[in-house]
C-alpha cells in the first residue's frame, strides 16, 4: 500500500472556500475603502466631466471590462463626458409606472437590501449592524413620525440606470442635506462598516403621500466616486463641496413617475413609510426592481 499522506493533510495548505471568499472580500474592501475616498471622489467628479467624446468613449470602454454596461435603453448611446454617461435618460416608455393607487413604486433601478419592520425607530444595513433613524435623518423628531413604520434598501450600481423618480403622486415639503464620508455601500462593507449610512454624505427628502397624507421619506446616499446629488424640483446639486443653506424648505408637488433626481454614478436610496405596507409579493433581499415597478402595497391589496 501507498504511503498516501491522509486526506485531511493533503490539503492543509489549500485554503478553504470559505478563506477564499474571506479573502476576496478583505481585497474589495482595501481597494474601495482604505483609500483616500475623499480626494478620489473629487478626482472622478473632475474626470467625468471633461468634454471629450474620445475619452469618454475610451472610459466607457474600460468601465465595461469592469461591469455588465447595457445602454440599450439608452435616449443616446453617444456621449460627450462620462458624466453624460453616468446620468444619461433611457427611452420614452422604458420605465413605466404601475398607476395603482395602494402601490408605491420602486423610485429607481436597484438591488432590494435590507428592509422591514422599523422596530422603534431602529433599523439595519445588515445582520447585526443596526442604526437609528434620528443617526440617519439628523432629527429625533423626523425619526418619530417614522417609528415602528417600514423600511427598504435599494442599492444602485454603477451600470445601473442612475436617475431616481416619485413612487407616488406627492408632496415635497423639505430637504435636509448631510455632508459626510464616502464609504463603499456594497454589501462587503455594510457588514463591516458601523452605521455607514449615517457617516456618508446623504439627503433626507421628505414628502407627504398627496395633500395632507402620509409621511414618507427618501434617502438618497452617497458614495466614494458618487458624492453628488442632483434635486431638480430645487434646482440644486449636493456635493462635498456645497456651502448653501443645510435645510431647504420646499412646497413642490410632484406626480407618480416624475424625475426627482439622479446621482452621478451609483449609490442607494434608502426608503422609509409609515406602518400599514409590506414589501411587495415576491420581492426580497438581493432581487434587483426597476424604477416603476411597485415596492410596497398597502394589507388591503
Amino acid at each position: 500500500m501507498k504511503n498516501d499522506p491522509p486526506v485531511s493533510a493533503a490539503y492543509t495548505d489549500r485554503p478553504s472556500l470559505k478563506q477564499r471568499l474571506l479573502m476576496h472580500e478583505d481585497l474589495n474592501f482595501l481597494l474601495t475603502n482604505r483609500v483616500p475616498r475623499i480626494a478620489l471622489t473629487r478626482l472622478v467628479g473632475w474626470f467625468s466631466q471633461l468634454q471629450s467624446p474620445l475619452l469618454a468613449r475610451l472610459s466607457i470602454a474600460v468601465w465595461r471590462w469592469f461591469t455588465p454596461l447595457d445602454l440599450s435603453e439608452a435616449e443616446h448611446t453617444r456621449f460627450g463626458s462620462l458624466h453624460a454617461c453616468f446620468t444619461r435618460r433611457l427611452k420614452p416608455g422604458a420605465r413605466p409606472f404601475d398607476t395603482r393607487e395602494p402601490v408605491l413604486c420602486s423610485p429607481s433601478d436597484g438591488i432590494v437590501g435590507d428592509h422591514g419592520r422599523i422596530e422603534g425607530t431602529r433599523v439595519w444595513q445588515a445582520k447585526g449592524f443596526p442604526y437609528t433613524l434620528d443617526d440617519l435623518l439628523g432629527s429625533e423628531e423626523l425619526a418619530e413620525r417614522y417609528a415602528n413604520g417600514c423600511y427598504v434598501t435599494l442599492r444602485l450600481t454603477s451600470a445601473m440606470y442612475h436617475r431616481f423618480h416619485a413612487p407616488a403622486d406627492l408632496t415635497v415639503d423639505r430637504v435636509t442635506y448631510i455632508s459626510g464620508d464616502t464609504w463603499n455601500v456594497n454589501p462587503v462593507a455594510l457588514k463591516r462598516v458601523e452605521r455607514l449610512f449615517c457617516k456618508n454624505e446623504r439627503a433626507v427628502i421628505e414628502t407627504r403621500l398627496g395633500p395632507g397624507g402620509a409621511p414618507m421619506a427618501l434617502v438618497p446616499v452617497a458614495a466614494i466616486l458618487v458624492a453628488s446629488i442632483r434635486l431638480h424640483f430645487i434646482n440644486v446639486l449636493l456635493h462635498l463641496r456645497y456651502r448653501g443653506p443645510n435645510v431647504i424648505p420646499c412646497q413642490v408637488s410632484v406626480q407618480r413617475g416624475d424625475e426627482l433626481g439622479w446621482f452621478e454614478h451609483g449609490s442607494t436610496i434608502i426608503m422609509l413609510v409609515p406602518a400599514g405596507f409590506d414589501l411587495a409579493t415576491g420581492l426580497g433581499t438581493g432581487q434587483t426592481v426597476r424604477a416603476g415597478q411597485a415596492l410596497w402595497q398597502t394589507r388591503s391589496v
